[in-house]
């Protein structure tokens, strides 16, 4: 059995391999089923797998459907705000708790359908989350008041999350190592584009129908995706591959997650930067507008240019680069690339060299943006090759970790006013900074020899210490 660290190679490619399953560490004292086969090497691929794989481009858009559904059910509800406000007779605070609430059921959501789906397979809990979600979401369509519709909000956020953890954790059933990171940059291409056209698509939704109306649209969509998943998604995750137990397995197996430090770095430095990401979203509209005086036309263009850049440079990441350069190198590189636009629009906005335009700060944010598609699919990619063994809490961990953190950064942009982006680029580089110290202090991509970090003296191989 290969150590803890050892070294897989994929073509060009090297990269810290999965922790052993079996080894005496945290994993298996926290219960997680030994491995049956090297877990450097991909696990057999199960008849529904091997069918998966024939169909790659279907798989693609199925899973990439499934994780843009909970963007679409989030920023195409964005344009009918005021309308809500004004036909339930709710004060604005309140119907912006329709957004937190469905913000946080996607979170909470994760971790509890990541688990089942190691438990019963891909399929059964993917098709009841999205029977719940299409049910929820027509409810919402009907909401005589605000506190319903916030209550079917978080419903909806939360049968929706099985959407976003388990077409992740159906990529790490489907694919290993350097194509598990190609596939991951795909669904960015596709996942990407979902928030760019969902306000677009909200608003000619109003011009047609009122608030409702995109309620209906949803859960047409649901119904359709739901159909789609029934008919062409096969199940990835074959029986023996299942773990038995109920909630204190999952706790269990999520806490033997944690206790790999290369696990937790990657998933808290995906979240950081995500938090980064999140931190733009809320701030760019009232940066952009308010404090440089630009349309809303101006604002939607420079959000289109800037989620374009996020989704090219994904594809570069997948096309080019896996495969030729280590994960760990492309990683690197993005997030330091992010720290440095933070800091130079820390540095503009702050007024250190004289007073900036617009056009430096929507550059400094398009590099920022676009760099993003160098981090954000390497660190799922890295996390879950470790866990092959338990890929739906992992996905679950990673989902969580990353709405939590983006909806504490969130609120902070705004914290010294109306007349300032200065917190915003505090934020940014903050998260930034502390995104890039968890990959070096907690992943250390230079120890990557055999048996780096794994035999420790008088110990057998074991997570990374």
């Amino acid at each position: 059995m290969p150590e803890s660290g050892q070294k897989t190679t994929q073509g060009n490619i090297e990269e810290t391999g999965p922790v052993a399953p079996d080894a005496p560490g945290a994993l298996a004292a926290a219960g997680v089923p030994a491995a049956t086969a090297d877990p450097a090497a991909p696990a057999p691929a199960a008849p529904g797998v091997a069918a998966a794989r024939r169909t790659g481009l279907l798989v693609t858009l199925v899973l990439g459907g499934l994780t843009a559904l909970p963007p679409l059910s989030m920023d195409m509800y964005l344009p009918a705000l005021p309308e809500v406000t004004g036909a339930l007779g709710a004060p604005a605070a309140t119907i912006q708790l329709t957004l937190t609430a469905c913000l946080a059921g996607m979170a909470l959501g994760q971790l509890v359908v990541g688990p089942m789906s190691d438990k019963w397979g891909r399929r059964r809990p993917l098709l009841a989350g999205m029977i719940v979600y299409v049910l929820a979401t027509a409810v919402c369509a009907l909401a005589p008041t605000a506190e319903t519709l916030i209550g079917f909000r978080l419903l909806q956020g939360l049968a929706g999350a099985a959407g976003i953890v388990i077409a992740r954790a159906v990529v790490r059933d489907l694919y290993d190592g350097v194509e598990m990171a190609r596939f991951f940059s795909t669904l960015m291409l596709i996942s990407g584009v979902a928030p760019i056209v969902a306000p677009l698509i909200g608003g000619q939704i109003l011009r047609i129908t009122d608030w409702r109306g995109v309620f209906h649209v949803l859960t047409g969509v649901g119904v359709l995706l739901t159909l789609v998943v029934h008919r062409f998604l096969d199940e990835t995750l074959p029986p023996e591959r299942r773990h038995e137990g109920g909630v204190g397995q999952a706790l269990r197996t999520m806490r033997g997650l944690l206790a790999d430090r290369v696990f937790t770095g990657y998933m808290l430095t995906g979240g950081l930067a995500f938090a980064v990401l999140f931190a733009y979203i809320s701030a760019s509209p009232f940066v952009v507008q308010e404090i440089y005086g630009a349309s809303p036309q101006t604002f939607s263009l420079l959000f289109g240019l800037n989620s374009i850049g996020l989704v090219a440079v994904g594809q570069i990441n997948g096309k080019l680069l896996v495969g030729r350069v280590s994960l760990d190198k492309v990683l690197g590189w993005g997030l330091a690339v992010i720290l440095l636009a933070a800091l130079a629009l820390l540095l503009m906005t702050s007024g250190v060299f004289g007073k900036a335009g617009l056009v430096p700060v929507a550059a400094g944010l398009f590099v920022l943006m676009s760099a993003m598609g160098l981090a954000m699919p390497n660190t799922n990619a890295q996390a879950l090759m470790r866990t092959p063994h338990a890929a739906g809490s992992a996905s679950a961990l990673l989902g969580t970790t990353s709405f939590l953190v983006g909806a504490v950064a969130s609120p902070l942009v705004g914290i010294a006013g109306e007349h300032t982006a200065v917190p915003m680029a505090v934020v940014q580089l903050t998260c930034a900074v502390l995104a890039l110290a968890c990959f070096l202090g907690l992943c250390r991509p230079w120890r990557t020899a055999p048996g780096a970090g794994a035999a420790q003296a008088g110990k057998a191989p074991g997570p990374a210490a």
